[in-house]
């Protein structure tokens, strides 16, 4: 099947980037719920599965809202305001989703396991998306915040490198080279192998492109009148994300960290809790919780609670020490 976004000079003129926290939500979720292999994403669910199966995430709100395949709920994706949205702004954006379109955004959905949750939302969206909004915060928590200074760093730098192909080549090449099922075809964005149509009657003028870590490997789309349509890609560089970011450089870094401090930092390739750093640095557990305050007040890590433990990870200032060549891959 191919469908077909036609472009007038107009709608060229309001093609945008957007990282959206929310696109990534929907689909990391879609990744941990599909039963095929992850690929990249390996190490991370891994990780993050047994979290979300035992907070109950993987039988509750998004379990009914992002089947593992076909259509997914559209108002879990508003239209950014701006390039760079918090996910407490599109929060906000998707409380205020009129109850008329969230029952339409319903209609498509397979009852499946979750027939009660989806005729409760229908028949109460104002009070029922309220209970959405808490569970995508809890899921945030336990899957995407210990992860999201690499994962923003990836998204951001794709806009930028995307933006520099717009000044210095056009729209028409920098659209072409999205995905391989998308192509740019006399004044119209192609896309091929889809089983949902793209097409400008469904949607208004313009287009937002999103970039994401987890579309992979695919190219996911929105179309709800009169907002843009949205076309969510795998960003360059997203499978070096879940890579080591140890190198030669620790050594250095050791020299002004002192040894231990940076020990911890490159044990926390992965989100761990002091217990964890604890037995895999050969520390003891107040050492790493002091050595754990000082980076964090130093920005180096952030802290995000999982149930009754607390989860330790690397920012992305972090990351630069330890790789000064940066994290971006091919």
């Amino acid at each position: 099947m191919e469908s077909g976004l036609s472009f007038s000079a107009a709608d060229l003129a309001q093609t945008r980037f957007a990282v959206s926290p929310m696109w990534e939500v929907v689909t990391s979720y879609r990744v941990l719920a599909g039963r095929a292999d992850p690929g990249p994403h390996r190490r991370w669910v891994a990780q993050v599965r047994p979290r979300i199966a035992r907070a109950g995430l993987d039988r509750g709100w998004l379990a009914a809202l992002v089947p593992a395949h076909g259509y997914l709920a559209d108002f879990l994706n508003p239209t950014p305001a701006g390039p760079f949205p918090t996910l407490d702004a599109e929060l906000d954006a998707l409380l205020r989703t009129p109850a008329e379109q969230v029952r339409q955004d319903l209609r498509p959905l397979p009852e499946g396991e979750h027939p009660v949750r989806l005729r409760l939302l229908h028949d109460d969206p104002p009070a029922v998306l309220r209970k959405v909004v808490d569970e995508i915060e809890a899921y945030w928590e336990l899957a995407l915040a210990p992860y999201w200074a690499r994962i923003q760093h990836v998204l951001e730098a794709d806009v930028f490198h995307r933006a520099r192909q717009v000044a210095e080549h056009g729209s028409a090449r920098v659209l072409s080279e999205l995905h391989e099922t998308v192509r740019w075809d006399d004044g119209t964005l192609r896309l091929v192998r889809r089983h949902c149509a793209l097409s400008r009657e469904q949607a208004g003028s313009g287009l937002l492109l999103v970039p994401s870590v987890f579309a992979w490997p695919r190219v996911l789309t929105r179309s709800v009148h009169p907002d843009p349509p949205q076309l969510a890609y795998p960003a360059c560089g997203f499978g070096a994300v879940w890579e080591p970011r140890t190198s030669a450089a620790t050594e250095a870094v050791a020299a002004v960290l002192g040894r231990s401090r940076t020990l911890l930092l490159t044990e926390l390739d992965t989100p761990a809790s002091t217990t964890q750093l604890a037995a895999h640095c050969g520390l003891s557990a107040a050492g790493v919780s002091q050595h754990l305050i000082a980076l964090r007040n130093a920005g180096l890590v952030t802290a995000h609670r999982s149930g009754r433990s607390v989860l330790y990870a690397r920012t992305a200032v972090a990351d630069q020490l330890l790789n000064p060549q940066g994290i971006m891959g091919g």
